[in-house]
């Protein structure tokens, strides 16, 4: 009976609507296909980027800069990101790098709903979190005052900021951010540092290098684990994700691509000092001898090889000076550890047993 009802006082519902909307709109207009959507900044050109001489684009200034967020939250959030992290170097070719900036910023409040989300892209990159982080964080505003007066250069001129074109939107819009709620204003250009490394290339080979050079120039993971490039508490952690670091792989990255090109000798401010000369001359195989079983072996290039006989080895933990990873099991140098399921034990008991035949 009620189900009857229902159904009855529905139906007449729908049909006084239909019967009110008819009678409000006699001419139906149809909507605007078109929505104005908000423009995006362009990127700066390149093209600005000219130098007289050699020598000029030699002892030019670049700043590389990086800015790290818990995610990217959806359009319709006003805080699209929460900065969390940003890294900044100071960067010429011919002294290397010459001071760097680091700070842990304090990050807004998450929209609700979505502090998981943040947290869950912090853990798969910087791993930074949100609450309970025992370092000091600063705020909006000492980061960007500072920043400013980290990239004042000498007579006044614009500091020129460089990052990786992917990593663009995400760093203008923190810069904007914060100078929305700080009320600091400044001018930025930011470049994309793939226009710069195009622009060093043009200049001394007449041509542009190919994409693939490019990208794989900076995706090198070389430096990854190396000494006084990520900061203290991503080194400590060993996290590989670091925006100091990034900042810092950018100018390796140029070093090591156009410092003998140019005339200009690698220091330690060029790229990271190596912590010992093991790796130096030392060639490393790893030959397959079954599933799961592997034999690796190191031999110098001066022909020592030398075969450290106990297989349990590689078991225990032994202090790293060969820029391994903090915490991966590594062999001494110069090591050759033999694992295998029974082949050697076969082909030595093989050849004895042919040799006392013989005998």
């Amino acid at each position: 009976m009620y189900a009857e009802k229902a159904r009855t006082w529905n139906s007449k519902k729908r049909s006084q609507k239909k019967v009110k909307e008819t009678c409000n709109v006699p001419h139906p207009v149809p909507a605007p296909l078109t929505t104005k959507m908000p423009s995006v900044t362009p990127l700066p050109d390149a093209s600005a980027l000219s130098w007289k001489n050699d020598q000029d684009m030699v002892a030019d200034i670049f700043y590389f800069l990086d800015i790290y967020s818990y995610g990217k939250l959806p359009p319709h959030c006003e805080q699209r990101f929460l900065p969390c992290e940003i890294g900044c170097v100071r960067y010429s070719l011919q002294d290397g790098i010459m001071a760097d900036f680091h700070h842990f910023i304090d990050p807004e409040v998450p929209p609700r709903g979505f502090r998981y989300h943040c947290q869950a892209a912090g853990d798969e990159t910087h791993k930074i979190p949100i609450s309970g982080f025992h370092l000091p964080r600063s705020c909006y505003a000492v980061v960007l005052r500072e920043l400013v007066e980290f990239a004042q250069p000498a007579r006044g001129a614009q500091p020129r900021f460089f990052c990786r074109s992917n990593d663009r939107f995400r760093i203008n819009w923190c810069l904007g951010r914060m100078a929305s709620i700080t009320g600091i204003e400044s001018h930025w250009e930011l470049f994309a540092v793939e226009d710069l490394i195009t622009k060093l290339y043009q200049k001394k080979y007449q041509k542009e290098p190919s994409n693939i050079w490019l990208y794989r120039k900076l995706d090198v993971c070389l430096w990854d684990f190396s000494s006084n490039t990520r900061c203290k508490w991503h080194e400590e952690n060993d996290i590989i994700c670091c925006a100091l670091a990034s900042c810092k792989k950018m100018g390796y990255c140029i070093s090591k691509s156009f410092a003998s090109v140019y005339g200009v000798p690698l220091t330690a401010a060029h790229l990271p000092l190596r912590e010992s000369d093991c790796d130096q001359g030392t060639n490393t195989r790893i030959v397959k001898l079954g599933a799961g079983h592997t034999q690796e072996m190191k031999g110098e290039s001066s022909g020592c090889n030398k075969p450290l006989g106990s297989p349990r080895q590689d078991q225990e933990f032994v202090p790293s000076n060969c820029d391994s990873p903090c915490g991966v099991k590594t062999s001494p140098c110069g090591a050759s550890v033999v694992q295998g399921r029974g082949v050697i034990r076969l082909l030595r008991s093989a050849s004895d047993l042919s040799k006392s035949f013989s005998n």
